[in-house]
């Protein structure tokens, strides 16, 4: 049985700020380029989209679906909002569902706590622990993952709404969650210093836009390919079927660090602390970044693994090694020609990415890409960390000529 790379969360084109080109077909495509072998639907709460999944996805008999060969599974993020001692939070869930009936039962069960049509990724005035008990209770095979748990705004451990505690959060219905999406600014390693996050199954997904960004993010799984068989794994948190997970680097993520975007300040955590979390350039309050909530809750130091850590690899996306190596843009004709090349070559962009030998690189790209992906696969990289919403860079070549040297690589992790 062979293993297959599954991206659960993503967004179509009837969420804010997302692409237009989100479509059914154009994601069937994607994730073939990429080599996803299952991939989430995304925003299935909204009509207009899951009027869209109706009428192009197939029903597979197996709790997944599919169009033009490629299986999706049917997932969506929601917002709750609500306060808890006269405190707001705003908590953003991933939901899981084995079938088109029971995502119109869910759906018809939330209207009444706010508007579905209005964006993707909806607004529901409700608690975390009623949407879960909700949902559960219309389903008991869907399931409520806590989406990037360390984002500062929108998430259950985030420095300005979240809360220290899965049961701060969900209370009774705390017994339901048995995962927790990383998001892009954090990885396995960080949350591992956390000893109670320990039996939660820690799952990267890519929260895509665009249909080019899918699989940025993503899990490995050596199980049927099945949504049960999937969501089995994670509720067992089994290493054996849910055997990995594949990783930004997590320092490019964009609430890395702590920081003020319109100052074009960023902090360590120290830093901030010194400074009374407030910005130096104006003396406003930094926003606190994911590395420093990290530290906080922390009750491990760094380097600390639990028992039966889960491993994990940090990747950079195809489309930007080959850019740094060519010295233009992502969206450039010479990125788009390369690119393709060594899809064909190697299949799949994880193809490319993760499995292809180093005698195979060399074959299919120029000397110099070739040598970007075994850095990257190494994890030779310089990095900016990203901070308030701002994007991190990562670097595999410093100066001009892509030669291997003995560079050191900063880590902040």
């Amino acid at each position: 049985m062979p293993k297959f790379i599954a991206d659960f969360h993503i967004h179509s084109r009837y969420s804010r700020a997302c692409s237009k080109d989100l479509t059914v077909p154009e994601l069937a495509k994607w994730a073939k380029i990429k080599g996803i072998g299952v991939l989430g639907t995304g925003d299935f709460t909204h009509p207009l989209w899951l009027q869209e999944l109706k009428d192009a996805l197939r029903e597979t008999g197996t709790g997944l679906y599919e169009h033009a060969g490629q299986p999706f599974i049917l997932t969506s993020e929601v917002n709750t909002l609500f306060y808890v001692a006269g405190k707001a939070h705003q908590i953003h869930h991933v939901l899981f569902a084995p079938s088109i009936a029971s995502v119109e039962r869910i759906s018809r069960a939330l209207e009444g706590f706010g508007s579905l049509s209005l964006d993707g990724r909806p607004m529901l005035r409700m608690e975390a622990r009623r949407l879960v008990e909700l949902v559960v209770g219309l389903e008991p095979r869907a399931a409520v993952v806590p989406a990037h748990a360390w984002t500062p705004h929108f998430s259950i451990f985030g420095s300005n709404s979240g809360f220290d505690a899965v049961e701060e959060c969900f209370g009774d219905q705390a017994k339901h969650i048995f995962a927790l999406e990383t998001g892009l600014s954090s990885d396995p390693a960080m949350n591992w210093r956390l000893s109670k996050l320990d039996r939660y199954a820690l799952i990267s997904n890519s929260d895509s836009h665009s249909a080019r960004r899918i699989g940025r993010e993503a899990n490995v799984f050596d199980c049927p390919q099945t949504y049960d068989a999937m969501l089995g794994a994670l509720r067992r948190n089994d290493p054996k079927a849910f055997v990995s997970t594949i990783e930004f680097f997590p320092e490019e993520g964009k609430y890395h660090v702590d920081g003020h975007r319109a100052c074009q300040v960023r902090l360590s955590p120290q830093e901030t602390k010194r400074r009374n979390f407030l910005c130096p350039a104006c003396g406003r309050k930094v926003t606190v970044g994911v590395m420093h909530r990290v530290d906080d809750l922390a009750d491990r130091p760094e380097g600390a693994q639990p028992s039966t850590p889960r491993p994990f690899q940090r990747l950079v996306p195809l489309e930007e090694v080959i850019a740094e190596v060519l010295g233009v843009g992502t969206g450039t004709q010479a990125v788009e020609r390369e690119y393709h090349q060594l899809i064909y070559k190697c299949g799949t962009e994880f193809g490319a990415l993760l499995e292809a030998s180093e005698e195979q690189l060399r074959a299919a790209t120029s000397a110099q890409i070739a040598e970007g992906i075994l850095r990257m696969r190494r994890g030779e990289v310089t990095i900016e960390p990203g901070y308030d919403g701002e994007y991190g860079t990562v670097r595999i070549f410093t100066g001009a000529a892509p030669a291997r040297t003995n560079e050191e690589q900063l880590t902040l992790f």
